[in-house]
């Protein structure tokens, strides 16, 4: 399962034989196998498409409502930016948004009493949205990374105050091809000289430029695009030859393709995906963080990831900036 964007740190080559059973399993279970997510939804450009959670909002009645800012005491409501693109993590059905992270976001509104109202943008502005206010938290398979943390670039350059993170889902990650696998790829490494295709402002794209410098002389192409969806349409045209998601999604995508994709390759990696919050928001955070363990522990957030056939990346523990 974006961030997308994924989404977790650039190195690809340390693999888990846990991590590849796991995964080998989900495939079974999906058929056969989708990304980026992803840095941020900008708060400049972004289609608004709420969907709301099915909390009800009922303030007192709920154990942890009172662990809240008086703000989302008043209001009710956590503003949530996302990039809705990303299935199973969240995509839009019917004009809803839907997917594991706005059914995780459902469980938290019945621990905390408020909505959670998920807003769609795109993925590289959803940090610099909770730096203006326009979105309380970023859920949106988002990778909990030091640099994100930190607000550094990928050349490590500041460029922000950077974020806190309420991990809740651990991924790794995998190269999506077209089927049959043309071009034998099963690395990073061999894809030099060719053309890649990724999403832009994901931690991915900072894996391909990496690689672009460990090719050499050989060189690698990188076409960056504003959706994942832009990224596996370059690929199924032919015109890329592979796409880096997170594993479930890269599996997803796969599985729904109608026989146009493959997950090349092991996957690698393993990472968490957190819930970004400003690091003024502390209470806000601890709030969050308390209500992820509580869902875990009353077994909420297993039947979540159950549904999605999703179990390989769930956590026992919900950290605070546990990524590295």
């Amino acid at each position: 399962m974006t961030a997308r964007t994924t989404r977790r740190p650039a190195a690809f080559t340390r693999l888990t034989a846990v991590a590849a059973i796991a995964v080998a399993g989900t495939l079974v279970l999906t058929g056969c196998g989708d990304q980026t997510k992803k840095d941020d939804s900008s708060s400049s450009g972004s289609s608004s498409s709420p969907s709301t959670g099915s909390g009800s909002g009922n303030g007192g009645t709920a154990p942890l409502f009172s662990k809240l800012p008086q703000k989302y005491q008043d209001s009710k409501v956590i503003k949530v930016g996302t990039d809705a693109s990303y299935a199973p993590m969240e995509q839009t059905e019917n004009g809803k948004i839907v997917g594991i992270d706005p059914d995780i976001a459902d469980a938290l509104s019945k621990q905390l009493g408020v909505k959670f109202e998920f807003t769609n943008g795109q993925f590289d502005g959803l940090i610099t949205s909770l730096y203006t206010g326009r979105a309380d938290i970023a859920m949106s398979a988002m990778s909990d990374t030091k640099a994100r943390q930190q607000g550094l670039d990928d050349k490590g350059k500041k460029v922000g105050k950077g974020v806190d993170f309420v991990d809740y889902y651990m991924s790794g990650s995998s190269l999506l091809v077209k089927k049959g696998n043309p071009k034998g790829v099963k690395t990073l490494a061999d894809l030099c000289g060719q053309t890649v295709a990724v999403q832009r402002g994901t931690i991915y794209e900072t894996a391909f430029k990496q690689q672009k410098t460990a090719c050499g002389s050989k060189g690698l192409t990188i076409e960056s695009f504003d959706t994942d969806t832009e990224a596996q349409t370059r690929v199924k045209a032919g015109g890329a030859v592979a796409d880096l998601n997170d594993t479930p999604v890269a599996a997803y995508i796969a599985q729904k393709s109608g026989g146009a994709f493959e997950v090349a390759g092991s996957p690698a990696d393993a990472g968490p995906f957190g819930i970004a919050v400003d690091k003024s928001n502390t209470q806000l955070r601890d709030a969050l963080q308390q209500a992820m363990q509580a869902i875990i522990a009353d077994g909420t957030y297993s039947k979540v990831l159950q549904k999605w056939n999703a179990t390989v990346g769930a956590i026992t523990t919900a950290k605070i900036n546990g990524g590295s």
